[in-house]
Order: C-alpha cells, then sequence, then structure tokens
C-alpha cells in the first residue's frame, strides 16, 4: 500500500506541467467557390445575375423561387408581388418580418439601394450574431413590382458559419447591384 502512495505521489507532483499553454481555437477550412455569375432569364419582369454554385428551385407561385447553395448549405428565398397601390403595405410588411428577428440579434444593419437609372430601389438588412435569417432584402421600381428575398441556412447561423454567411452576403450585394427590371 505504501508504494502506491509513493507512486501517487510522484506522479501527481511530477505529472504537472506548469508551462500550459491551451491550444488556439480551430476553424474548418474552407474552399470557396471562384466568384462567377450568370445571368438569370425567366418569364418573371426581372433579371439579375446569380452564382454558378447555386441553383433554382422553382415554387408553384408564379415568379417565386429559391436560389440554393446545396454545398454551402444555404438557400434565398424570393418572393415577387406585383403592385396595385399597395407598396406602403409590402414595405411594412418587410420590414416587420425584418425586424421580427431583433430579439436575437445583436444589431440590424440597415442599407438602402437606389439606382434612379434602372429604377431599382431597395433597402437591406443585414443582421449581426444568432438569428435565424442572416440577411433580408426588397427591390422595388416602387410603382409597378415588389421583389423580397431572405437568406436562411440549414443549421443556426454563429461563429463557425460566418465565413459562409459573409461569402453568400456577398452574392446578395451582387444580386442587388445586378437587378433590372425588363421593359414593358
Amino acid at each position: 500500500m505504501k508504494n502506491h502512495k509513493i507512486v501517487y505521489f510522484f506522479v501527481f507532483f511530477f505529472g504537472c506541467v506548469a508551462d500550459y499553454t491551451p491550444k488556439p481555437k480551430a476553424y474548418l477550412k474552407l474552399n470557396f467557390p471562384e466568384k462567377i455569375y450568370n445571368v438569370l432569364e425567366s418569364e418573371c419582369p426581372f433579371v439579375f445575375d446569380i452564382p454558378v454554385y447555386s441553383s433554382i428551385i422553382d415554387l408553384d407561385k408564379e415568379c417565386m423561387f429559391n436560389i440554393d447553395f446545396k454545398n454551402l448549405n444555404g438557400r434565398i428565398h424570393i418572393t415577387y408581388y406585383s403592385l396595385t397601390d399597395n407598396l406602403h403595405e409590402h414595405t411594412e410588411e418587410s420590414r416587420r418580418l425584418a425586424y421580427k428577428h431583433n430579439t436575437h440579434a445583436d444589431a440590424i444593419i440597415e442599407q438602402l439601394y437606389i439606382d434612379n437609372s434602372k429604377n431599382v430601389y431597395g433597402m437591406l438588412y443585414d443582421y449581426k450574431g444568432l438569428t435565424a435569417t442572416a440577411m433580408q432584402f426588397y427591390i422595388t421600381d416602387s410603382v409597378n413590382h415588389f421583389f423580397r428575398g431572405a437568406l436562411y441556412f440549414n443549421t443556426e447561423v454563429n461563429d463557425s458559419i460566418n465565413p459562409i454567411n459573409n461569402f453568400i452576403k456577398e452574392d446578395i450585394r451582387h444580386l442587388i447591384e445586378s437587378f433590372t427590371w425588363k421593359e414593358e
């Protein structure tokens, strides 16, 4: 029994190293695809660029679809409405849906888009913190058309998917900047 106590004493006393340094946080190494875009042509009254690494999933409603980022585990839900003197209703509904996540977001940054030459006006809601959505936006010509999008991931937005989140947010900004209405 004495031998066991002596062995435990030596292991306890000499087994501890005073110069322990914790390992730094590690992140996944992500290889993102090259940013290449194609023009999305459809029967809808708008045109914009989408990344080649995404795909369109048509929904049963006219001009409503999802832009799927299968390898990045994300999706942009797109809705379109023809306006009938109800622009205020749609912009307020978009604002209400955007601020529905206010309780979980650290911050919501609003960015206004105005391109008078293309008749494109919009608002981008960029979320900071752990929210169900990463980004929402709407685009309108303020008379006839209203286009809305919301980015969701198949998992909670957290630090580990933040690089993917930022990568797709660049694509959304490109979508908005390349957006044009078709001539009627």
